[in-house]
């Protein structure tokens, strides 16, 4: 079990540590453009990829979507006693409450977990976050347009192309299907190199708020996740799949978030940054009870 839970977490770490190290070492690294590339065309591609061809049914992605939004949305109706614990102001909390690190932690976690049959509920997991992160989450932040923002997301013409082609049960064209294929093989190497390359450029000054804010959270989105998962009757690599996505640190958009908006962004890096680290701890042991 220890040489299989090594398996899943040594990618993972490979990959941000080098991003991590990179910066150390003086290095350039254009953020910027690899997340405006990796959201606008990588993870598009992902989802195409994984989800054109994954062997579920639509009605279990559309069950583990609704799913995970009741996760979120619970979480959000959380974050006001979360604030009263932590004595911050509730729209501080809110964000870091709602979006865990389901892109460039999760999926890798994921994939290497539970292979390619579960990569595609991780999918539908982070999408379903990331629709809600860059639509609510961007409204919060900056007040635009909630449908021009939605418009403007090429991860939802992902979404509504795989669903169409699940739904009809229709292939890509051959030179189509390699050419995503081919496209979304760089999205989680990159996506875990930048996830270092944020974490080495993330100013922390407060680790104890961090980690208290860390184990409180955990335990209350993994607990909502399973239950939610049961009441929804999801199946079981699904449900164990929304406690795993739902239990992810803390992501990093939320601090950009927070600088973006001007709400204590030092406190919600240290959010981040302590949530890292301690899920490097606790997802081994949550692994090997789902695993």
């Amino acid at each position: 079990m220890l040489a299989e839970l090594f398996a899943v977490m040594a990618p993972v770490l490979t990959g941000a540590g080098l991003g991590y190290l990179w910066i150390r070492l003086g290095q350039p690294y254009p953020v910027e453009f690899v997340t405006r590339l990796v959201f606008n065309i990588g993870t598009p591609a992902l989802i195409i990829a994984s989800l054109a061809n994954a062997e579920i049914e639509a009605g279990n992605v559309g069950r583990t979507m609704l799913a995970a939004a009741l996760v979120i949305m619970a979480m959000a109706a959380a974050t006001p006693l979360m604030a009263r614990l932590l004595g911050k102001e509730w729209r501080v909390v809110l964000a870091p409450m709602m979006y865990p690190n389901t892109g460039n932690m999760g999926l890798p976690v994921v994939l290497y977990a539970f292979g390619s049959a579960g990569f595609a509920y991780g999918i539908t997991v982070m999408v379903t976050v990331s629709l809600f992160q860059f639509t609510v989450g961007s409204v919060m932040a900056s007040r635009d347009n909630p449908l021009r923002t939605l418009v403007r997301t090429p991860t939802v013409y992902a979404i509504v192309i795989s669903l169409t082609l699940l739904l009809t049960d229709t292939a890509l064209p051959l030179w189509l299907a390699n050419s995503v294929d081919l496209i979304s093989g760089f999205t989680v190497p990159l996506m875990l190199i930048t996830l270092g390359v944020s974490l080495a450029s993330i100013q922390v000054r407060s680790l104890k708020s961090g980690v208290g804010f860390s184990l409180l959270r955990i335990p209350v989105a993994a607990a909502l996740a399973w239950g939610i998962g049961s009441l929804l009757e999801l199946p079981a690599m699904a449900q164990g799949i929304l406690v795993l996505q739902m239990s992810m640190p803390v992501a990093v958009f939320n601090y950009l978030f927070a600088q973006k908006a001007r709400r204590e962004p030092e406190y919600v890096a240290s959010l981040v940054f302590c949530s890292t680290l301690l899920s490097l701890l606790y997802l081994p042991l949550l692994l090997a009870w789902l695993m």
